[in-house]
């Protein structure tokens, strides 16, 4: 929404001015407490609508900034993207994408906000959540903001209940349990008092969902004036509850027996350690609700509906499952960050910049970035063109990805006619296509063949010394693959030095209905419902992939065709269906931490084509490893810092740190 993006940057719209405990809890320091600006008193920022009204987009300030590649930790500190560290190496994504986190001063640490966090150094979560405190003690008071209509003051204290709630739930994800804070400590609080303990997990969930119930009941469905878009919902907070719900349910939170050592003063256990399917049921009952609700609000999978006559329907097709990311507000985002949008900004901190290798098609693209590159297990993960695991395909053989295969016209929508490349890179699936591009894959573009026909449109030109080769010094990219996903079709690096770069801005998309759709299908498995009520939103995810249903796909072309047909096969599908419709928008590095699958994925080398000495097919398409991960129990959870602990004894560390 525009009036939260005039506020991005914080230092320009709030200033120091009354000396407060901090709610950090984990510490004793004082800090200064923070309203907007020409306010002189918290007194008299709830003096007036307009005063109140920028203290409303300061509590929104503290979103994270998953639009900045740099501060988004779920999309480059994982095992989907690999970049280049000549460029990066000062960044703390880098830092944590090399398994070096430190309990010393831990990278993005979010609970003080510093080393990198989100959204800003030295405004951590915590002060997020005590202004939130601050207003909503203000503004539930009716004797203040007298000019505030009773309609607006009702919205804007659900507004300010989702953001308490997601805050305390990115911390919750982050550190496990947290200490709960209904109300800020009051100045006149004892040592005791300000020294919180961290709270059981399934206390915290209650909290959370609990602030999204009532803001739920607070909030209009949807917000028909664009220049409120990124301001909470009823939709928002109902899918944020189901996804609080699932994360709740999952084997990271629910009987996990890896964090049972850790206990309050008391000897009150913070993780349960009975495995409860009731939480399974929750979480389904509060995506179905979430779904109905944005069902009636008018959200739907998204499709591109441009009038391209002469584009062929595959084109058509892999616009739709790009664009659902990157066009603004369309009907399938349940909730766009405006607070941290992609496209708005140059340098190394775009993420359409940094997807985007200089494209060939009688225009050379000398000025696009390439850095994020795709891994090679990423690129494996997609399907067949038969919608089922490569390794289950009985049709179609992938034993050697390295094969030279030469494209013809079936083929020349993905790669180009008469060119060579790797048989990893042909028959599969459209989101495949959609989502990452390859050397002589083909881009779509719109300042390519725009409304003409499609089969000859921008390429991508790979091998040492061609447009999209590794040979700059540090624009590299290391794995052979090109996140297309992230790039609205509308981008444009310079071209040949006569214009300048263009790239379409787009609110992070935080939450969108194929999300919520794969929520119910996982929560419905594990709590034990029948294969059609499991698989009726999965379905309707691949319908819009171009993909048959799990159980036609897996009937006629998996060499396990009855896979679909129990919880543990279903269990296997949800969860990769849900990596390749979600790849590189943030989820699997969390999605695999819940799942309590990190151990094992994390603990596998990031692999690519070795673009950094191929000059040709033979020497280009040779598997090499470009770092081996390591990851153990104690990386479930961020550590809390050590000088954090020092300062509140109360607080325990996480398990292993």
């Amino acid at each position: 929404m525009k009036n939260l993006m005039k506020i991005r940057n914080r230092n320009n719209s709030v200033k120091s001015l009354i000396l407060v405990l901090l709610i950090v809890f984990a510490s004793c320091k004082d800090f200064l407490d923070v309203v907007p600006d020409d306010i002189a008193t918290v007194d008299d920022a709830f003096a007036l609508r307009q005063n109140a009204q920028k203290y409303l987009f300061t509590c929104y300030s503290y979103l994270p900034r998953h639009g900045d590649v740099w501060r988004n930790i779920g999309l480059t500190a994982s095992d989907e993207i690999w970049f280049d560290g000549q460029q990066v190496n000062t960044q703390p994504a880098w830092f944590l994408a090399r398994d070096n986190q430190t309990a010393v001063n831990p990278f993005f640490n979010v609970w003080n906000g510093t080393n990198g966090a989100t959204p800003g150094d030295n405004y951590g979560l915590w002060r997020g959540i005590r202004e939130c405190n601050t207003f909503l003690e203000n503004v539930s008071d009716e004797t203040k903001v007298p000019d505030l209509t009773p309609s607006e003051r009702y919205r804007w204290i659900g507004e300010v209940e989702f953001l308490k709630a997601y805050y305390h739930f990115y911390l919750l994800r982050m550190y496990g349990p947290i200490p709960i804070m209904k109300e800020n400590i009051p100045i006149s609080a004892s040592k005791e008092e300000v020294q919180v303990e961290r709270e059981p997990v399934d206390d915290v969930v209650d909290y959370i969902v609990q602030l999204l119930d009532e803001s739920a009941n607070k909030l209009e469905v949807s917000l028909p004036d664009p220049n409120d878009y990124g301001r909470a919902t009823k939709v928002m907070a109902l899918g944020l509850k189901a996804k609080v719900l699932l994360y709740a349910a999952s084997p990271l939170f629910n009987g996990n027996a890896d964090m049972s050592s850790m206990q309050m003063k008391d000897g009150t256990p913070l993780f349960d350690q009975e495995v409860s399917v009731e939480k399974w049921v929750k979480a389904r009952d509060a995506a179905q609700e979430a779904i109905d609700v944005a069902h009636s609000a008018g959200h739907s999978l998204y499709t591109f509906s441009e009038n391209l006559p002469d584009l062929s329907d595959t084109t058509i097709l892999e616009l739709t499952l790009r664009q659902a990311v990157t066009e603004n507000f369309n009907r399938e985002i349940l909730w766009g960050n405006t607070q941290s949008t992609t496209g708005g900004v140059a340098g190394y901190d775009n993420i359409q910049q940094m997807c985007i290798p200089p494209l060939q098609s009688g225009i050379d693209h000398n000025d696009a970035r390439k850095i994020l590159g795709g891994t090679y297990r990423m690129a494996k993960l997609f399907y067949s063109s038969h919608g089922v695991p490569i390794n289950e395909d009985r049709l179609l053989d992938f034993t050697n990805d390295a094969e030279p295969v030469r494209s013809d016209s079936s083929y020349r929508y993905y790669v180009k006619m008469g060119q060579v490349s790797a048989r990893i890179n042909f028959d599969r699936e459209p989101r495949f296509y959609s989502s990452m591009s390859f050397n002589r894959g083909i881009w779509y573009k719109s300042s390519g063949d725009l409304g003409k026909d499609d089969d000859d449109t921008y390429v991508v030109n790979g091998y040492l010394g061609e447009a999209a080769g590794s040979s700059h010094t540090w624009n590299k990219n290391f794995t052979g693959y090109y996140i297309k996903k992230l790039v609205d079709w509308t981008a444009n690096s310079r071209i040949n030095n006569s214009g300048t770069n263009s790239f379409k801005e787009y609110a992070w998309p935080e939450m969108r209905l194929a999300d919520l759709y794969l929520m119910h299908a996982e929560a419905a498995n594990e709590a034990g419902d029948d294969e059609g009520e499991v698989l009726k939103y999965i379905d309707q995810v691949r319908e819009r992939a171009g993909l048959q249903g799990v159980a036609i796909s897996w009937a006629f072309y998996s060499n396990n065709p009855n896979k679909y047909t129990t919880q543990v096969g279903r269990r296997e599908i949800i969860k990769q269906e849900r990596m390749i419709e979600l790849a590189f928008e943030g989820h699997r590095f969390w999605d695999l931490r819940r799942w309590k699958e990190a151990i094992s994925e994390l603990n596998k080398p990031i692999q690519g084509w070795l673009t950094t000495e191929g000059k040709d097919f033979e020497s280009y398409y040779q598997l090499t490893t470009l770092w081996n991960k390591e990851f153990t129990t104690r990386d479930y959870f961020w550590p809390i810092s050590e000088q954090d602990l020092l300062e509140n004894p109360s607080l325990i560390q996480n398990v292993g740190w």
